[in-house]
């Protein structure tokens, strides 16, 4: 109901020039949503409201279909959904609709009551915007019309003579046809006034609506003349409304908004020349669908709403929980009926109540008996709960049966054997010996009663009557024992674990499992099985047993003297044949005659024997860089960030030997997960005997580069360089060739790397350090001084350092 009455303010077309502009109004059809708003905020500037918009709308001839189309327009441009929330005390002057305020204490308080009404039964149906209640203009006119001035008559004569007159009725109640004198309908009705006026035409048509006659006459109602209805009392919106004449009680109280939060729904009285014509509860009508109180009104009729006199509120398992007017002489199960009963999952035995007394609350209860006896009382409050979660009538199997589940406690169902009768009676693999019943005891302690199902079964024992919520339930042989089971392992397709069957063999399980794989052999089958009960023949250390023997390689049935049966959690093992591998293989890159991938031959073949086998070396083969690379499992991080640095350094020393041009340098290994092996070919291949002369193994890579008559001086050097190699050069002739150190050199940690993988570093004595040697392909690393964290010598510390360092060098001196 908020935005119903800002809706009607579309009609405030009519404020900015008053009322004498009504002529000339625009059809509202042809208004834009925008034009509308525009008239609403003049209207609001201009100081009117918007009841006196509203009434004004009446008065000009606006029909209440009209008010309920542009009262959606008018909501739709306000939000832009369709579903606008303005007020009707919303005042919007130099404000855009769109805009929303943040709220005021009044704001929330008006929601909160608008909240508390909507909860009242009835005031729902007054906030509903598709609801108009408007009179039927097309309908056939009522007999019992009462007509008054403005309403016009339609007088249609035809047969003999043909003509037809509209008479509106004059102020003073007559209506005037042709040169005939006045006739007075003021006050008849449309039946009433029909024979005066045709008993006048009569004077015009004297045989009018005579048998025989010829002529006839039928009078209808025109248009309908407006009436004022005052509503007062207890509602939304009180004041004099404009309505037409044919509206009913209904069609006003629609309009004015209904009762308020303290108006009462059901004592409404429509009172006519001060004495009270109707009185009307609209609860009839909103249960019932009742609507003979709805009484058609008439000019100056005014329509009381009183406020309540009793409410009540209604919670939980009802259809339509919320408050509720009692009636005097209602009853509980007139509000139960008003609530639309009880939901399915009602709590009916009693119904709890809260009742207010002169000093506190009280409680009470209403027993089933007493619904339509117990007279509630203002300000009750009636909470009616949920059935109990539970039943009053089952027990239940689990278990080895049938058909398991709840059954009802009854005749024919109320003993052990006949719910197991019930259940479609035990499986076969039902474990007989023992069952157990749960049952609660009178304190709701949970029991057990354990019995002997076989004997209860055959009749040995006396049947076991059942009571409410017992639980019986009954094992199987599989439940109570581990889960049956065999392994399969080894030269199988698929190995891994099966379910065990009775009478399982060897052959079957390795049916199961796929076969043999390529390589695996039928004899010497392996069978582990667990020590049980016969120790027979076992040492005291012993807990299992070992079982070896053939199976058939092509799985055919076998004589039964042959079949090894298999017991639960045996672990069955499939060899496979002692000289059965798969074929190793190993890459030889390089300075070789015959390059490429070369089977192993053998478990002894070396270094000098895959030499041989790929045709020997060339003569441009460089054997101080031969390099052989390993696959190592890769399991641990550590070394795989090693070797991923060694993969780094192999990278470079092949770019230095294909003197630094990385285009032509050999492929890099693709695998991270590989070691470099240092190797002296030459002395290797000079004495094959040597322990370095390694046995080859899968995977491995040889690589036999070509000579390198470069160097590599890389790190901390002014001009990082590959130079040619020169037997004349010393150590110092390189960095030289390098430019020299930088300042943040290390010198004292200066190493090489050589072609064939090995490391050599400076060695120190004293204040002396003996550099490794250069050869061809070696490259020199210059590694950066550490970055020191703390504070730095000063000068004069540096100065006290080296004194005592020259103290100790003379010393040292004299000493030798």
């Amino acid at each position: 109901m908020r935005f119903h009455s800002m809706m009607m303010g579309v009609f405030l077309l009519l404020a900015g020039s008053g009322l004498a502009v009504a002529q000339n109004l625009p059809n509202p059809s042809q208004l834009s949503n925008s034009q509308l708003l525009q008239y609403y905020q003049k209207a609001k500037a201009s100081g009117m409201s918007d009841m006196q918009i509203e009434q004004a709308a009446m008065a000009q001839g606006f029909t209440l279909d009209d008010i309920a189309k542009l009262r959606r327009r008018l909501t739709e441009e306000q939000d832009g959904s369709g579903r606008g929330t303005f007020r009707r005390d919303t005042v919007s002057t130099g404000r855009s609709l769109g805009y929303q305020d943040l709220p005021t204490r009044a704001d929330t308080l008006y929601d909160s009551l608008q909240a508390r009404r909507m909860r009242i039964f009835g005031a729902s149906f007054f906030a509903n915007a598709s609801l108009t209640f408007e009179p039927n203009l097309r309908m056939a006119t009522p007999r019992n019309y009462i007509l008054g001035p403005d309403d016009e008559l339609i007088v249609d004569i035809y047969g003999n003579a043909v003509d037809n007159y509209r008479l509106k009725v004059s102020p003073e109640g007559t209506v005037k046809m042709l040169n005939l004198a006045p006739v007075y309908v003021n006050g008849l009705t449309i039946e009433q006034a029909s024979e005066r006026i045709v008993a006048r035409l009569r004077q015009a048509f004297s045989s009018l609506n005579r048998p025989g006659g010829g002529t006839y006459a039928n009078i209808t109602l025109g248009d309908v003349r407006s009436i004022k209805v005052i509503v007062t009392g207890d509602v939304m919106r009180p004041g004099t409304y404009t309505v037409s004449s044919l509206a009913s009680a209904f069609n006003v109280l629609y309009l004015s908004g209904g009762p308020t939060e303290n108006g009462s729904f059901r004592r409404i009285e429509v009172i006519r020349n001060n004495n009270v014509v109707s009185k009307l509860d609209l609860y009839k009508f909103l249960v019932n669908a009742d609507l003979k109180d709805n009484i058609s009104l008439q000019d100056q009729d005014i329509i009381m709403i009183y406020p309540y006199q009793a409410r009540v509120e209604l919670l939980g398992e009802v259809k339509r929980p919320g408050i509720f007017e009692a009636h005097p002489g209602d009853t509980f199960g007139d509000l139960l009926h008003y609530a639309g009963g009880y939901t399915s999952e009602a709590y009916t035995a009693s119904v709890r109540y809260r009742r207010n007394t002169p000093k506190e609350w009280r409680m009470g209860q209403i027993a089933a008996n007493e619904t339509t006896t117990f007279v509630p009382q203002n300000g009750d409050r009636y909470e009616i709960g949920k059935i109990l979660d539970r039943y009053e009538n089952v027990v239940a199997v689990r278990g080895a049966v049938y058909r398991p589940g709840d059954y009802a406690l009854e005749p024919g169902t109320s003993t052990v054997r006949q719910l197991l009768a019930k259940a479609e009676g035990l499986r076969e693999e039902a474990f007989l010996n023992r069952a157990l019943l749960h049952r609660f005891q009178p304190n709701m302690e949970p029991s057990i009663l354990a019995f002997d199902l076989g004997k209860l079964m055959r009749g040995e024992t006396e049947d076991i009557p059942l009571q409410r919520q017992d639980s019986l339930v009954i094992k199987s042989v599989q439940e109570l024992r581990e889960a049956y089971s065999v392994s399969i392992a080894g030269a199988v397709n698929k190995g891994g674990q099966f379910l065990y069957s009775e009478g399982m063999t060897v052959s079957d399980l390795i049916y199961l499992a796929g076969g043999y794989t390529e390589g695996g052999v039928p004899y010497r089958v392996e069978v582990s099985r667990r020590v049980k009960e016969d120790t027979v023949g076992l040492m005291p250390s012993q807990n299992t047993r070992i079982f070896t023997f053939d199976v058939q390689d092509d799985l055919a049935m076998a004589d039964r003297r042959q079949r090894f049966v298999l017991q639960p959690f045996d672990l069955v093992f499939i060899r496979k044949s002692p000289r059965y591998e798969a074929q190793k293989t190993v890459v030889v890159e390089g300075e070789v005659r015959f390059p490429g991938r070369y089977t192993i031959d053998n478990n002894t073949e070396r270094i000098t024997d895959l030499i041989r086998r790929a045709g020997g070396l060339k003569s441009a083969a460089y054997l101080s860089g031969a390099r052989l690379t390993r696959k190592v499992p890769n399991t641990d991080l550590m070394g795989n960030r090693f070797l991923e640095k060694l993969n780094q350094n192999e990278l470079l020393r092949r770019a230095t030997q294909a003197d630094g041009d990385p285009e032509t340098a050999p492929e890099p290994p693709q695998r991270l997960n590989r070691e470099l092996v240092g190797l002296d070919m030459a002395s290797i291949l000079q004495n094959p005997a040597l322990p370095s002369n390694v046995l080859v193994q899968d995977g491995d890579s040889l690589i036999i580069p070509r000579i390198v008559e470069t160097v590599r001086i890389i790190g901390e050097v002014l001009n990082p360089s590959i130079v040619n190699y020169d037997p004349a050069f010393r150590f110092k002739d390189y960095i030289a060739q390098a430019g020299g150190y930088t300042d943040n050199a290390r010198k004292s940690k200066v190493f090489v790397s050589y072609a064939n993988g090995r490391l050599d570093r400076t060695k120190r004595f004293l204040f002396f350090h003996n550099r490794p040697e250069v050869v061809p392909g070696t490259t020199v690393n210059v590694p950066a001084k550490p970055i020191r964290v703390g504070r730095e010598t000063t000068p004069g510390e540096r100065v006290a350092i080296l004194s005592l360092l020259g103290t100790l060098v003379i010393t040292l001196i004299r000493l030798f």
